[in-house]
């Protein structure tokens, strides 16, 4: 698992870059569109998306206590825009940090619960392999990021609770499941955070 914080972090803006890539294709048209995250249109998710990016800033920042950063705002025809903005703040925020062992508030987790740096990056990195994946199904794009990304983020999904708290409302990640046969890297990812890789738009769930 990712506990470098110079590789973590590495990863993890890999992986966000990519994320817009793939978001900077979403046109106003599509904001209605299903994801795979269950209930969220595409806007619901590109709002989320954005609000995390900009909670974890601040928690990099030593203000992640604070519930503003974290508030999800409805998203309009501006969601493309305030996602790329959120994206380079969140970056900027990591590049900032100078010690895998700084403390990040994730009221989310609980309340009054940190994070070593660079595991709670290794949190905002999984978020984002597979929020990036979350965009491509929902647009039909193709999926492609750079395998080692891939096998960065395995482990820490396979890390990653499985129980009762997946099927609290809000929660980030459904029960995962075995996956069928031989799967892919980004097929075992999914599986173990209860995505199907097969998710296809038209099935709305």
């Amino acid at each position: 698992m990712l506990t470098n914080l110079d590789r973590v972090r590495a990863a993890d803006a890999q992986a966000v870059r990519y994320s817009v890539e793939l978001v900077s294709h979403v046109m106003p048209g599509d904001l209605d569109r299903p994801t795979p995250c269950a209930d969220w249109t595409l806007a619901d998710l590109l709002a989320h998306m954005t609000a995390q990016h900009r909670g974890f800033a601040a928690a990099a920042a030593g203000e992640g206590e604070s519930e503003d950063p974290w508030r999800v705002a409805p998203g309009g025809d501006d969601a493309v825009e305030s996602y790329i903005a959120a994206c380079e703040l969140v970056v900027r925020a990591f590049a900032a940090v100078d010690s895998a062992e700084g403390r990040f508030a994730l009221p989310e987790f609980g309340p009054g619960l940190t994070f070593p740096a660079a595991t709670a990056i290794g949190f905002h990195f999984i978020d984002y392999v597979v929020h990036g994946w979350d965009v491509a199904r929902s647009l039909g794009l193709p999926y492609t990021p750079d395998p080692w990304l891939l096998e960065a983020a395995l482990p820490i999904a396979l890390a990653v609770p499985d129980g009762d708290e997946r099927l609290a409302p809000g929660a980030a990640f459904r029960p995962g499941f075995l996956p069928v046969g031989d799967p892919s890297l980004l097929g075992r990812i999914l599986s173990a955070l209860g995505r199907s890789p097969n998710w296809q738009a038209h099935q709305g769930s």
